[in-house]
């Protein structure tokens, strides 16, 4: 889990923060990622029982590493789910579908702490009122607007547990890999079997990318679906592994 105080100031560790180059394009005419509802997770729930997966095949963990071993850094990032969160409502305007920027319609009002995690994480499901069921979205380059979906930048839906956002220049879009070792977390410990071994078993595949210069060297940031509860963010599959090493799938 990443240090609070930093990531409130910097804002860098995540795609969201409008760091993200989501921006508001045609999205394809594609069915929702195995048949879930448009913009759900598709991987199972961090702490279930399927989500204990075992180790990578042997060639994943005997393949040449991307990059440097043992040198990235792995963040995460979720959507929102409103009903899980308070605060004082708040007014938004913006785009009532995906195809406009800094658009000037009403879209609802929404309590505060949801307003912020989705400018932090991009995302947030809606659960109550007139677009219940519906995805607010956010971008710095776009600004609020209404959806079906989560979206990466090329404005397909984001997958759960195998989305995945780099600078172009560290890892370009398209690249898959998987996460051979998890390295320890932001506390420098070693990150417990049960949790490295859900990060080992997907594999991921960079769609989206950070606004240049905000992902930095060795730095990937996956994307884990829909958050499950209140407190979300203490979850151990919310985190930041250090010293992490990748490799090619």
């Amino acid at each position: 889990m990443r240090s609070r105080a930093a990531f409130a100031v910097m804002c860098l560790l995540l795609t969201g923060c409008g760091t993200r180059s989501t921006a508001a394009t045609e999205p394809p005419e594609v069915p929702p990622p195995t048949g879930a509802p448009t913009g759900a997770p598709t991987g199972p729930a961090p702490g279930s029982a399927s989500a204990t997966a075992s180790t990578p095949a042997p060639a994943a963990r005997t393949a040449t590493p991307l990059g440097k071993p043992a040198s990235w850094r792995i963040t995460t990032y979720y959507t929102a789910v409103q009903s899980y969160h308070g605060g004082r409502p708040k007014a938004v305007r913006g785009c009532p579908e995906l195809h406009c920027k800094w658009g000037k319609t009403p879209l609802g009002s929404y309590p505060e702490d949801f307003l912020k995690i989705i400018q932090t994480e991009g995302s947030g499901r809606i659960t109550s009122g007139p677009h219940r069921g519906r995805y607010l979205n956010w971008s710095h380059s776009v600004g609020w607007w209404l959806d079906d979906s989560t979206r990466d930048s090329t404005a397909k839906p984001l997958r759960a547990w195998s989305s995945a956002a780099a600078d172009r220049d560290v890892l370009a879009r398209g690249q898959r890999f998987v996460i051979a070792d998890c390295g320890e977390d932001w506390k420098g410990r070693p990150v417990p079997d049960r949790i490295c071994d859900r990060f080992r078993a997907a594999a991921w595949k960079v769609t989206d990318l950070f606004r240049p210069g905000y992902g930095g060297e060795h730095h990937a940031d996956v994307y884990i679906g829909e958050e499950t509860g209140p407190g979300f963010t203490k979850s151990p599959y919310y985190t930041t592994l250090r010293k992490a090493t990748i490799v090619p799938s």
